[in-house]
């Protein structure tokens, strides 16, 4: 089956794809990206995540003119023609074919903008029934690294910590910061669980005044977690947290827009998490975002 992706405004074959090896992108990691889940047709989240990919885009001065309601067009389109049940779309958009240091921002980005529509990652039922585990990664998170907190391209710091938990047999890597406070995961938001309530670092927008920037990425997923225990009447506090608090909680889990919720219950293969097995908080925030990416309504998602 033949494979198309939107490229600059133009639907091509995969094969036909091309971007300037002078691309920016390709010469620098400059870039942003979105990797969104697509339900029966239907984009989890699609404006959160475009307007996330528009601020990032402004704040970082990569390009202020991001049309987000004709990007929305374009991937609404993709997810139609792929005719995929249940997608993973990945919207990328980098500084264009230009010399960044020539230009030093005194004329307009024409950004590379390419949207691919896939298969779902199948992640097996006994990851989430029986909880994963993570290691703690060996670098990290600054926050002030002017691009920390936005899902630019340079992901490869985290690739490395990914492949460190896979030699460990873990699905996760946790970052903590230069101050040692938890930060996410490689690829993910991090919750605990303790006394029913809901804890989770501080994201790039949240901090308290004068406080250092945030380096962690205000999850799409992460919001979404956050609204949806609200309305099941589990509150949640965002602060400061460290070792020792994520030691001692009674739940861990982390989400994305791939896993939804991901439990978590072993530590570096040594320290389990409350009881070692999946809590109860956990179970029932999975099912609900469950229901609620397949596009159930409120009322369903509280019987």
């Amino acid at each position: 089956m033949s494979m198309h992706v939107w490229l600059n405004g133009q639907i091509v074959e995969r094969d036909d794809a091309r971007v300037s090896a002078f691309d920016a992108g390709f010469q620098h990691g400059i870039g942003l990206f979105e990797t969104m889940q697509s339900v029966n047709g239907q984009v989890y989240r699609l404006p959160a995540h475009l307007n996330r990919l528009a601020a990032s885009a402004n704040d970082l001065r990569l390009t202020a003119e991001l049309n987000t309601d004709l990007l929305a067009s374009a991937v609404q389109m993709m997810v139609e023609e792929s005719d995929i049940s249940r997608a993973r779309v990945r919207l990328t958009i980098t500084g264009g074919d230009l010399n960044l240091l020539q230009t030093a921002g005194s004329s307009p980005v024409t950004p590379t903008i390419l949207i691919v529509v896939q298969p779902a990652t199948p992640y097996p039922d006994e990851l989430f029934e029986k909880g994963a585990s993570a290691v703690i990664a060996d670098g990290r998170a600054n926050p002030l690294d002017r691009t920390a907190g936005h899902k630019t391209l340079n992901y490869w710091a985290r690739l490395q910590a990914l492949q460190q938990a896979a030699a460990a047999r873990a699905s996760e890597a946790l970052w903590f910061g230069i101050t040692n406070h938890l930060a996410s995961g490689s690829v993910s938001n991090v919750f605990l669980v303790k006394d029913g309530r809901l804890q989770t670092p501080f994201a790039r927008g949240e901090e308290l005044d004068g406080s250092l920037p945030s380096p962690v990425l205000p999850g799409i997923t992460r919001a979404a977690v956050m609204e949806l225990a609200q309305e099941m009447g589990i509150e949640s506090d965002v602060r400061m947290l460290d070792i020792n608090d994520v030691e001692q909680a009674d739940e861990v889990f982390l989400t994305n827009s791939s896993w939804g919720v991901l439990p978590i219950v072993n530590l570096e293969g040594r320290t389990e998490i409350g009881d070692g097995s999946v809590g109860e908080v956990t179970s029932a925030l999975r099912s609900t975002l469950l229901r609620d990416v397949a596009g159930e309504d409120a009322t369903s998602r509280q019987e």
